[in-house]
């Protein structure tokens, strides 16, 4: 039988995917959110969330927000879950920087993230002029762990889950497999056997794992 490692928990659902496609899933927890206390005012114009961390961090506030900038279809979920309203979405962060600076360059911006970011939308922004305040909301601490053997693929969900697992095991033969380009580019320090989703969700990673052994 095919057996992978997940780097992160999944839900049920997540696991009944792999169980009816016969592929024997380990999962461990190789990075760990904490939500942080912060200080902001209660009423942002603009708001940029890169993860569903920085949203559930967020709305265990009472801020009001106008207008939300995101990536990615889950955390825009999570956004609209909280009554929030998304005004851009992208992918990736460096498009959704692109999109900003192409039809919003007149606005101010809050950067909810944490403590382990990304430089290339901070930057984007910065080098056109735009305003940008940084509020660091929630911590990735790296919990890594050695698994003493190798699988028939890892899943990673977030550079810092790469960056985690490189510090105590090889990636050697190992079919790797990423939820999005950021977490793709940290993979290929180690590694040129990878397969990217081309949906940045964990069911469209476990879609991959599936056609790729199947």
């Amino acid at each position: 039988m095919i057996e992978i490692l997940s780097t992160k928990k999944l839900t049920t659902t997540q696991r009944n995917i792999l169980e009816e496609a016969e592929i024997n899933c380990i999962e461990e927890d190789f990075i760990k959110i904490e939500s942080q206390d912060f200080k902001c005012p209660q009423v942002i114009e603009n708001a940029i969330f890169t993860s569903q961390n920085a949203v559930k961090s967020v709305a265990n506030h009472n801020i009001t927000i106008k207008n939300c900038f995101c990536v990615g279809d889950k955390t825009e979920a999570l956004l609209k879950h909280h009554g929030f309203t998304v005004a851009e979405k992208a992918y990736q962060a460096q498009l959704l920087a692109e999109r900003i600076v192409a039809f919003h360059s007149e606005k101010d911006f809050t950067l909810f993230c944490g403590n382990i970011r990304r430089e290339e939308l901070p930057k984007l922004l910065k080098e056109n002029n735009i305003k940008l305040e940084e509020i660091q909301v929630y911590e990735t601490q790296l919990t890594s762990k050695n698994m003493f053997r190798t699988y028939d693929g890892v899943l990673f969900f977030s550079p810092s889950a790469v960056e985690s697992y490189s510090q105590r095991n090889l990636f050697e033969d190992t079919t790797v497999f990423c939820l999005g380009k950021t977490t793709e580019a940290a993979a290929r320090k180690h590694t040129n056997n990878i397969i990217t989703a081309n949906r940045t969700t964990v069911e469209n990673v476990l879609v991959q794992v599936i056609k790729h052994f199947k």
